[in-house]
């Protein structure tokens, strides 16, 4: 059986296939067209987020029974496509909600204490106290739009570390299971971001959540509220929530992820009041090892059914 891996995962994760008698080919950076031409000879399929299987390129495979998709989420990957072939995809959300509820709430303190600017200033020269006054994430109230894993792993964080309210809106998840986390549920996205301090992403990018935060429902924040995203780009309309930003509107923003990436030309690079990471969210050795694991593990199984 062979498996092409097209992005980076752990030496721990090829071992363990390859002991369980796969072969095994790491082939990362491939282009679309050398996509296409590749993977008609494989059985499995594994990528994380850099990777696009679009309809063109599963079409194109022809012994393909199974996409691991190494992390949370499947947006870059056709589904439809792949359930029209009879191709099996699958994905390890598991793997990286610590480490992706740790980064949400380092961009949330780095943003909300200035870390970044006042790093760069001190590295300047420069010794600009009354400059960089921040505020407390204490007694603030987090809302979070999406509570699956990691948006239940920062809710903990946030309440146990900062004592902080925790607003829930997730249509998937019942309110009893909210509750029983110690989060608020309130009944639509437009109530939550009217009651946040804070406002968190935690959910997939579809169509449905394509510029979900807009302009419309940026103007329903509080005045000065901030907003992190460390799910995916695309959920927010980077247009409304750079005037936003410039205006006052918002305090700040914390973004992991982008529209496009990376985010060349954006206006969002020359804002102060934005902290930005080149969506490393689920970037650390533990995550890169349960990650790697984990795929090997899907697949492993798979195949004893």
């Amino acid at each position: 059986m062979k498996v092409l891996v097209c992005d980076q995962i752990s030496d721990d994760g090829l071992n363990l296939l390859k002991e369980n008698n796969f072969t095994v080919d790491v082939k990362i950076g491939l282009q679309p067209d050398e996509l296409k031409n590749v993977i008609k000879d494989y059985e499995v399929v594994i990528v994380r987020s850099a990777t696009k299987l679009t309809k063109d390129i599963i079409d194109s495979a022809e012994k393909l029974k199974l996409i691991v998709r190494g992390g949370v989420g499947l947006d870059n990957i056709d589904a439809e496509a792949a359930k029209s072939k009879n191709i099996t995809v699958l994905n390890t959300p598991e793997a990286s909600t610590i480490t992706v509820a740790e980064h949400t709430m380092a961009l949330l303190l780095a943003l909300t204490k200035n870390i970044a600017i006042a790093d760069k200033s001190v590295k300047e020269g420069k010794w600009e106290k009354k400059k960089f006054k921040g505020i407390e994430l204490y007694n603030k109230t987090l809302g979070l739009i999406g509570v699956g894993r990691i948006g239940s792993a920062v809710a903990k964080i946030a309440k146990n570390g900062f004592q902080m309210k925790v607003l829930g809106y997730d249509p998937y998840v019942k309110k009893d299971i909210l509750k029983e986390n110690g989060i608020e549920p309130v009944n639509s996205i437009d109530e939550l971001l009217q009651k946040s301090d804070i406002v968190s992403l935690h959910l997939p990018l579809t169509p449905e959540t394509k510029n979900l935060i807009n302009r419309e429902r940026i103007n329903k924040m509080k005045d000065g509220a901030i907003i992190v995203n460390c799910a995916r780009g695309g959920i927010i309309d980077e247009t409304a929530l750079t005037e936003a930003l410039k205006s006052g509107k918002l305090w700040g923003a914390a973004l992991d992820v982008f529209e496009n990436e990376p985010p060349k030309n954006s206006p969002l690079l020359n804002l102060e009041n934005v902290v930005l990471t080149p969506h490393i969210g689920a970037a650390t050795k533990e995550a890169q090892k349960r990650v790697g694991i984990e795929s090997a593990k899907t697949i492993i199984n798979f195949f004893k059914k």
